[in-house]
Formats: structure tokens, sequence, C-alpha cells
């Protein structure tokens, strides 16, 4: 049985296998949600999904390079920017 501090379904248990042939079972924190876009709340494309830690060696792949990316998806963007241009 595992230690009380891992009984939580709130870490994701992850089969492991060892270089001699032993399989364990490892305990890793979810995944965060998808990211949304802030005015649809359509989900965004080419974000990564990954936990703070793991975001900071990621680099440019965090978030798609345009305005507003990362935070509002493309139509909505593409909106925005018209909206802007217009006056």
């Amino acid at each position: 049985m595992p230690e009380p501090r891992f009984r939580s379904r709130s870490l994701r248990r992850v089969k492991k296998k060892l270089p001699g042939g032993k399989t364990i079972t490892r305990y890793e924190k979810r995944k965060p949600k998808v990211a949304k876009c802030a005015r649809c709340k359509k989900e965004l494309k080419g974000v990564a999904r990954e936990r703070p830690y793991k975001m900071q060696k990621l680099g440019s792949k965090k978030k798609v390079e345009r305005p507003y990316g990362g935070y509002l998806c493309s139509k909505c963007s593409r909106l925005l920017i018209k909206k802007e241009a217009r006056g």
C-alpha cells in the first residue's frame, strides 16, 4: 500500500521501468488545464500545457508569436487588431 501522502487522486500514477527490469510507480502532479481565449473561451492552439517549472525551460514555445498570442485565439485577435486599426 502506498504511503498516506500518495493515496490522493490529485497525484497521477506513472509506471516507470528501471534498468534492472523492475517496474515502479511514481507519483506526479497532474498537468494544468488547457489555456482558453479570454474573449470567447475557446481552447488556445499552440500554447504549452505544462507545470510552471517545466514552462521555464520552454523559452519561446510557451505561446504563439503574434500580438495577443497566448491570451486571445487567432479569430478574436484578428477582430481586435482590425478594430484598433479603424480608430
